[in-house]
C-alpha cells in the first residue's frame, strides 16, 4: 500500500485512513482491513500527514497511533473531531493507559493496544463506527429540538404581535397564523416570521 490515496475505491465498503510510524505494522494493518473488505483510502507514518488526509478524504474512520512524527495521534483525533467526519480508533502501546483519558477528550470512540491481534482489529473499528453514528444520531436529535425551541419562540412572539397590536385573543392569534399557514401549505414559524417582519398582517 502507497502512502497516497487509492485509486479504485471499492462500493460501499468503509473508508478507513490508517496512520502508523512503524511500517511494518501500518502494511499489517492495511492487510488486514482490506482482507476483510475494508477500503483503506491512505495510509501514512506521519501524524501532520494524518490530518491533511483526513481533511482531504474525510474517510468513515481513522485509526491513528498513538505516537508519531509530526502530530500525536491524540493531536489528530482532536483535529479530527473539530470537523467531525471520522470516527476514530487509537493505537495505544501497552503501559499508555494514562493517555486514555486525553484521548477520550480528543473524541476517540475506541482503542486498540499493542501488541495488538487482528481478531482485535475490527471489533474496535466496528465499535468506533457505532459509536460515532450514535453520536451523530444524538446531535441531531439535539439540532431538531433547539429548532423547534427556536420555532415555537418565534410563533409564541407573533402571537403576542397580533394580540398587542391587532386586539386578537391568544386562540384567534393561533388559528390566523395556522390557518394562513395551511392555505399557503407553509410552515407556521415562515408566517410567524412574516407577522414579527410586518410582511403580513390580518
Amino acid at each position: 500500500m502507497s502512502e497516497t490515496p487509492a485509486d479504485s475505491p471499492v462500493a460501499a465498503a468503509i473508508r478507513v485512513l490508517v496512520a502508523e510510524d512503524e511500517a511494518i505494522i501500518r502494511l499489517d494493518l492495511v492487510e488486514t482491513l482490506e482482507s476483510e473488505g475494508y477500503e483503506v483510502v491512505a495510509s501514512t507514518g506521519r501524524g501532520d500527514d494524518a490530518i491533511r488526509l483526513a481533511t482531504e478524504l474525510e474517510p468513515d474512520v481513522a485509526l491513528l497511533d498513538i505516537k508519531m512524527p509530526g502530530a500525536s495521534g491524540i493531536d489528530v483525533a482532536r483535529q479530527i473531531s473539530e470537523v467531525g467526519s471520522s470516527a476514530v480508533v487509537i493505537l495505544t502501546a501497552f503501559g499508555q493507559r494514562e493517555l486514555i483519558a486525553d484521548a477520550k477528550d480528543a473524541g476517540v470512540m475506541a482503542y486498540l493496544v499493542k501488541p495488538y491481534r487482528r481478531s482485535d482489529l475490527i471489533p474496535a473499528v466496528e465499535l468506533a463506527r457505532a459509536r460515532f453514528r450514535d453520536l451523530q444520531a444524538a446531535e441531531g436529535h439535539v439540532d431538531d429540538l433547539q429548532r423547534r425551541l427556536r420555532d415555537r419562540g418565534l410563533i409564541e412572539k407573533a402571537k403576542g404581535h397580533l394580540i398587542d397590536h391587532h386586539s386578537f385573543s391568544e386562540a384567534d392569534a393561533f388559528g390566523f397564523i395556522q390557518r394562513t399557514a395551511m392555505s399557503g401549505r407553509r410552515k407556521m414559524v415562515d408566517v410567524a416570521s412574516e407577522v414579527l417582519e410586518g410582511s403580513l398582517s390580518p
